[in-house]
C-alpha cells in the first residue's frame, strides 16, 4: 500500500494559513511529528500576550516579552511555505512522493508562495519594530 501523495500546493498553503500551529508538518510527516506538535504553544503564548495587551494596555510588561513569540511563529510559517514553494517539483516528488507518479505543481503553489513572501515580511518587519520599540521604551 502507497502512502498517500503529498500536494506541494497544498503544504505551501497549510505553512500559509496555519503554519504557526504546525499543520504543515502534521500533514507532511504525520501526527506522530513531535516538532509539530510543540508549535501550538508558543503561538497560543503569543496570543495570550496580544489578549493581555488588549485588556490591560500597553505598560503591561509581560505581553511585551510574549508577544514576539506569536510573531516568530508565523515568521517561521511562513518561511516554511516559502522553502515549499521553491522547492524544484522533483526533489519534491524525491522526497514526498517516492514511487509515485509525479504531478506538476501549478499556479496554486506560485500565488501561495507570493502570498507567503509578502504576509512574511510583513510579520517580519513588525515583530522587528514591536520589539525595537518595547525595548527602547524600557530603556528610558
Amino acid at each position: 500500500m502507497s502512502a498517500a501523495y503529498k500536494s506541494k500546493a497544498a503544504a505551501t498553503w497549510l505553512a500559509l494559513a496555519l503554519g504557526s500551529f504546525g499543520i504543515h508538518r502534521l500533514y507532511l510527516r504525520g501526527f506522530g511529528d513531535k516538532l509539530a506538535w510543540l508549535h501550538p504553544i508558543p503561538t497560543l503564548i503569543g496570543l495570550y500576550g496580544v489578549q493581555r495587551m488588549d485588556q490591560i494596555g500597553q505598560d503591561d510588561r509581560l505581553a511585551w516579552m510574549l508577544i514576539p513569540l506569536l510573531g516568530v511563529m508565523l515568521v517561521q510559517g511562513m518561511i516554511s511555505g516559502i522553502v515549499f514553494g521553491l522547492t524544484p517539483d522533483e526533489r519534491w516528488n524525491a522526497r514526498w512522493n517516492a514511487g509515485q507518479e509525479p504531478r506538476p505543481s501549478g499556479w496554486a503553489v506560485i500565488i501561495g508562495l507570493v502570498f507567503c513572501v509578502f504576509l512574511g515580511g510583513i510579520c517580519l518587519m513588525s515583530t522587528i519594530a514591536f520589539t525595537a520599540q518595547r525595548y527602547f521604551e524600557a530603556q528610558v
